[in-house]
C-alpha cells in the first residue's frame, strides 16, 4: 500500500490533476455570470453573486474537512494501515454529513446575518435569499465531496478528483444553461443546478473511492474501531485548528478588500482586478502543495525521514519552477491580462501601477503554499493555526501603518509580508515537526 520515491514525474502525476480541477472553476463562474447576464434585470446578477459569495466563504472556512483528511490518509497509506485508511474516510463523512445537517437546520439564522453584511439593495437581498434557500440543501454532500477529495489525495489518486471534480462543474454548466435560458428560470435555476451538480459528484465519488480501496486493500465497509474517541478526538483537533487558521486567512484577504474599499470605487476595483492574479496563481500551486501534503504524510506513515527530507525538497523545487514561471508571464504580460479583465481606464491605470506587487507575489507566496502542505501532510495543524495567529497580528498592524504612509501601495506590500510571515512562522516550526512526526512513530 506505500508509495515509493518521490521522484518528478511522480510529483507532478499527483500535481497536474488538482490544477486542472482547479482551472474548471474560473470557467464555471464565468458561464453563471454570463446565463444571468442574459436575464431581464441587472439584479439578478447581484442576486446571484452575493448568494455565490456567502457560500464560497462558507465553505472556505470548512475546508478543513479536505485538507485534515488529507494528511490521516497519507499517513496511513505510507504506513500500510489499510483499514485505518478506511475508518480515515468513514470518520471524515460523518463529520462532514453532521456539519452539513447543522447548517441546514441553521439556514434560516445563516441567511439573515450573511445577507446583510454583504449587502445590496432589496431586490438583490431578496434574490440572494432565495438563490440560498436553495443551494443550502446542497451543503451534507459539499462537505461529503471535501471528505473525498482529502481522501483522493492521501491515497495519491489526484485522478479521481479530477473526474469528480470535472464531472460536477461541467454537470453545473450544462444545467445553467438548461435551467436559466432554456427553462427560464432565473437565479433560482443557477441555483438549483449547482445543488444538483454538488449533489451528483457524491455519486460519482463513491464508485472512485470504493475502486481505489480495493486496489489498496482496503474495505470501507469494516466498521471496526470507527466510534473510537482517541481517533475521533485527533480527527476534530486536527480539523478544528485548520478551521481556525482558515477564519483568519478570510478575515485577512477581507480585511484587504475592505482597506482597498477605504480608498476609493477606482481603487477598490484596480484592487478587484489584480487579485484574480493571485487566484490563477493559486490554481497552481496549490497542485504542488496537495503533492506535498500526499508524499510528506506517506514518508511520515512510513517512518522515513529522508524519504521526507526528499519530498519536501522535490515538490518544492517544481512548486518554485512554477511561481517563477508565473512571475514571468506576469511580468511580460501583466498589462494585457488586466486590460483583459476590464476596459474601465481608469481602473486600468491604477491596475497597472499596482502591477508590480503582482508580479513579486508568486515569488514571495510560494513558500507558505508549500509549508501549509508539509504541516497538512504531517497533520501538524496546531503549528499551522499559531503561524497563522501571529501573521495575522502583524500584518494588520503592518497594514494599518503602511497604508497612512503609503496609501494602497502599503496595503500591498503588507499582503506581501504577510505572505512572507506566514512562511517564516512555519519554517521556525519545522524541525519540531520532524522530531515529532518521527519520535512518535519510532
Amino acid at each position: 500500500m506505500g508509495g515509493g520515491e518521490p521522484a518528478y514525474g511522480r510529483i507532478l502525476h499527483l500535481a497536474v490533476p488538482v490544477i486542472l480541477s482547479n482551472l474548471s472553476i474560473p470557467l464555471l463562474g464565468a458561464v453563471d455570470t454570463a446565463v444571468v447576464g442574459h436575464l431581464d434585470a441587472p439584479n439578478k446578477i447581484g442576486g446571484v453573486a452575493v448568494g455565490a459569495l456567502i457560500f464560497s466563504f462558507l465553505y472556505w472556512g470548512f475546508g478543513f474537512l479536505r485538507m485534515g483528511t488529507t494528511g490521516l490518509a497519507a499517513q496511513a497509506r505510507g504506513g500500510a494501515r489499510r483499514h485505518e485508511a478506511g475508518l480515515i474516510l468513514l470518520r471524515a463523512l460523518a463529520l462532514g454529513a453532521a456539519i452539513g445537517l447543522v447548517l441546514i437546520l441553521l439556514q434560516v439564522p445563516l441567511r439573515h446575518v450573511a445577507i446583510p453584511l454583504v449587502g445590496g439593495s432589496e431586490t438583490v437581498s431578496r434574490l440572494a435569499a432565495d438563490y440560498f434557500a436553495i443551494r443550502i440543501w446542497s451543503a451534507p454532500f459539499v462537505m461529503a465531496n471535501y471528505a473525498f477529495m482529502g481522501w483522493f489525495i492521501g491515497m495519491q489518486n489526484t485522478r479521481a478528483l479530477l473526474i469528480s471534480q470535472l464531472w460536477m462543474n461541467g454537470l453545473n454548466i450544462v444545467l445553467d444553461l438548461v435551467l436559466v435560458l432554456k427553462l427560464g428560470m432565473g437565479v433560482e435555476g443557477v441555483a438549483l443546478a449547482t445543488a444538483i451538480a454538488e449533489i451528483s459528484a457524491v455519486f460519482i465519488a463513491l464508485p472512485l473511492a470504493i475502486g481505489l480501496a480495493r486496489r489498496h486493500g482496503v474495505v470501507l465497509a469494516d466498521f471496526r474501531g470507527f466510534w473510537s474517541p482517541p481517533a475521533f478526538r485527533h480527527l476534530l483537533a486536527v480539523n478544528v485548528n485548520i478551521f481556525i487558521r482558515t477564519l483568519l486567512l478570510i478575515f485577512s484577504f477581507s480585511y484587504f478588500t475592505a482597506a482597498g474599499a477605504r480608498q476609493g470605487d477606482v481603487v477598490l476595483a484596480a484592487n478587484a482586478v489584480l487579485m484574480n492574479f493571485l487566484g490563477f496563481l493559486s490554481y497552481g500551486l496549490d497542485g504542488f502543495a496537495n503533492a506535498a501534503e500526499a508524499l510528506v504524510g506517506e514518508a511520515i506513515g512510513r517512518n522515513d525521514r529522508d524519504l521526507l527530507r526528499r519530498a519536501v525538497l522535490r515538490a518544492g523545487a517544481m512548486g518554485l519552477a512554477l511561481s517563477l514561471f508565473y512571475m514571468l508571464v506576469y511580468a511580460l504580460w501583466g498589462d494585457g491580462i488586466v486590460a483583459l479583465l476590464t476596459a474601465m481606464a481608469p481602473v486600468r491605470q491604477a491596475a497597472g501601477s499596482y502591477l508590480p506587487w503582482v508580479v513579486l507575489a508568486p515569488l514571495l507566496s510560494f513558500w507558505c503554499f508549500h509549508l501549509d502542505g508539509i504541516f497538512i501532510g504531517a497533520a501538524r495543524t496546531a503549528e499551522m493555526r499559531n503561524a497563522m495567529i501571529v501573521s495575522a497580528a502583524c500584518y494588520l498592524t503592518l497594514a494599518e501603518w503602511l497604508q497612512g504612509l503609503y496609501g494602497n501601495h502599503g496595503l500591498w506590500a503588507a499582503l506581501m509580508v504577510f505572505f512572507v510571515l506566514r512562511a517564516l512562522a512555519l519554517a521556525l516550526y519545522y524541525p519540531r515537526l520532524e522530531k515529532r512526526s518521527f519520535s512518535r512513530n519510532a
